[in-house]
């Protein structure tokens, strides 16, 4: 794994390693990650690194942690709430009779 001095932050493109890192998975697992289109990356040059961006992983843990979220509330209750699992949020909206 690649290892930062505190005082040198990473910058707005990761490595793969980097990523790895941060996510605490393996290399491999983030190279699946970005070959089958999950997590968003960009190739510097025709056949150069893979390289993702800070906001684009940030994005992509946050629809894990929603994806966790939709699954243990589904898997919690014996009735399923249409408006939970929708994606969208109670705001504005008022509970069915």
């Amino acid at each position: 794994m690649v290892h930062h001095a505190a005082e040198e932050p990473l910058g707005r493109f990761l490595t793969i390693a980097d990523a790895a890192e941060v996510l605490a998975v393996d290399v491999e697992t983030v190279h699946e990650l970005v070959m089958s289109g999950e997590l968003p990356a960009i190739r510097v040059g025709d056949r150069g690194p893979w390289r993702i961006e800070r906001t684009q992983l940030e994005v992509f843990i946050d629809l894990r942690y929603e994806s966790t979220r939709r699954e243990v509330a589904f898997n919690e209750g014996e009735f399923a709430n249409v408006i939970e699992f929708s994606g969208a949020r109670g705001a504005g909206l008022r509970p069915v009779d």
